[in-house]
């Protein structure tokens, strides 16, 4: 079964649709929930109400449960839709909604859904639910795999290349993630090449010898005295034909082979040099080789920062072109931040209802320096249970930065009262407002606060020599 548009709707489904939009702009999420379930009872298909239930159920939650692997939290009701998928999968479906109205990250209901929708054709809302279950709970490499898989078997190969790149960051011993990972980027290099129409991949290379040596150079090598034999020979070829895109691309791969073996910087940075050329070369076609060479990129950057910072804390100062050194390291920073905006903002333009991904986007604008295009990102961000108390702190010191001190005060203050545990989030917050009093001359409100703090850390920066200090009287 397709999936539904929004201009397909029948008229009574329109109708209750335009009204459940304009109740969750309202923030009236009950009423919104309401008619969202009737207008999928008339048409399951319809995937953008199935999404906009979902995050109006997350919005009226109090708190997310982060969902299990098993039906532990289902009702009955939920256990016979499970049972009967096959025979009446739309009502499975409609069974499992009953549940994630209330909870959306459990993971039994999802996974109904899940099942209920692939027996029902709609491939769609399979991927939605395990989708769904993976920001309920971003470490669970299980539904992680499933919903690479899921994505692998229907075509979106960058998305499932982006799944199992997380796995491996979240468990670097999965192997079975790595290989995938590995399989995706390879499949999608291949289909943008042409490769899936030719009769064999050799019909893409005219000389057969030439081919032959390229797929023996593919392999992985974990002796270094071999990669950089391979690499050799590659070196003339690249040198009678320097526009060989194959031939880049393998020396490149060869270049990321043997860094992983020495850790070297002169090894980091011929790979980055490399995977810089192949991507000129191709144009920025290959997505999971531009994302390689930006991920190559940022490593060296950050080895580059660090070792700037090292040799300044030892006393580099002193050199007589420090100053022309801190200019480098300023740039360096300044396009690690940017890089990593661009690859926070590319996250939330393809999950705009994320709003774990939106306070992502706005901490490293903020770490730029970007005070005003954080706000907007936090004010929505905000609205996350999970994220909420974090996103408020940081808004105030948006307010804060951009000398808008009434406005930093109401939100520290509003994120202050929801903080139940004195934990580091709630201190760095009272003691950003305890400044902010004192540059406003409130001294009652700055001895509040420090004192707040003094109770429950003595030890917290200088909290204790502010407290004690105000506390002194003068000598006659």
């Amino acid at each position: 079964m397709a999936t539904c548009s929004e201009k397909e709707l029948p008229e009574k489904a329109r109708a209750l649709w335009i009204k459940a939009k304009s109740a969750a702009e309202l923030k009236n999420y009950g009423y919104a929930i309401s008619l969202l379930q009737n207008v999928l009872k008339e048409v399951p298909a319809f995937l953008d109400g199935r999404k906009m239930l979902r995050s109006a159920a997350i919005a009226q939650s109090s708190s997310v449960k982060k969902g299990s692997n098993l039906f532990s939290g289902l009702s009955s009701v939920s256990l016979r839709g499970a049972s009967n998928v096959k025979k009446d999968p739309l009502a499975s479906m409609d069974q499992a909604e009953r549940i994630l109205d209330s909870d959306p990250f459990n993971a039994g209901a999802n996974h109904l859904l899940k099942e209920a929708a692939m027996a029902a054709g709609m491939v769609e809302t399979a991927i939605f639910a395990l989708e769904t279950l993976s920001k309920g709970n971003p470490k669970d490499t299980k539904v992680l795999h499933e919903l690479g898989d899921l994505y692998l078997a229907n075509d979106k190969t960058e998305l499932a290349l982006e799944v199992f790149n997380r796995i491996a960051e979240i468990n670097p011993a999965d192997l079975t993630a790595m290989k995938r990972a590995k399989d995706t980027a390879a499949q999608q290099t291949l289909k943008q090449g042409g490769w899936e129409t030719a009769k064999s991949y050799r019909d893409l290379i005219k000389d057969k010898d030439e081919a032959k040596a390229l797929e023996q150079k593919g392999r992985t090598f974990k002796d270094v005295a071999t990669i950089d034999a391979q690499l050799a020979e590659l070196s003339a070829q690249y040198e009678a034909n320097p526009q060989h895109v194959d031939v880049v691309r393998q020396i490149a791969l060869l270049m990321e082979l043997k860094l992983e073996q020495t850790g070297h910087a002169d090894d980091l940075a011929g790979a980055v040099q490399w995977y810089a050329y192949c991507e000129q070369l191709l144009g920025g076609s290959d997505p999971a080789l531009s994302r390689k060479h930006s991920d190559l990129r940022l490593r060296q950057l950050d080895q580059s920062i660090k070792a700037f910072e090292e040799w300044f804390a030892a006393g580099g100062d002193a050199h007589p072109e420090a100053e022309q050194y801190r200019q480098q390291l300023a740039d360096m920073k300044l396009e690690r931040e940017s890089a990593n905006i661009g690859e926070a903002r590319k996250r939330v333009e393809r999950n705009p209802t994320d709003l774990q991904l939106r306070y992502e986007l706005a901490e490293r604008l903020m770490a730029a320096g970007q005070f005003t295009e954080a706000i907007p990102e936090l004010q929505r961000a905000r609205q996350n249970p999970n994220v909420r108390l974090k996103a408020v702190s940081l808004l105030g010191r948006c307010y804060s930065e951009k000398g808008m001190r009434d406005l930093a005060v109401q939100q520290y203050k509003t994120a202050v009262s929801e903080m139940v545990a004195m934990d580091n989030t709630k201190k760095d917050t009272l003691y950003r407002l305890a400044l902010l009093h004192e540059s406003m001359d409130n001294r009652g409100e700055y001895v509040e606060c420090i004192k707040e703090l003094y109770e429950a850390d003595y030890g917290y920066l200088d909290v204790a020599q502010r407290v004690e200090s105000s506390y002194s009287t003068p000598k006659a």
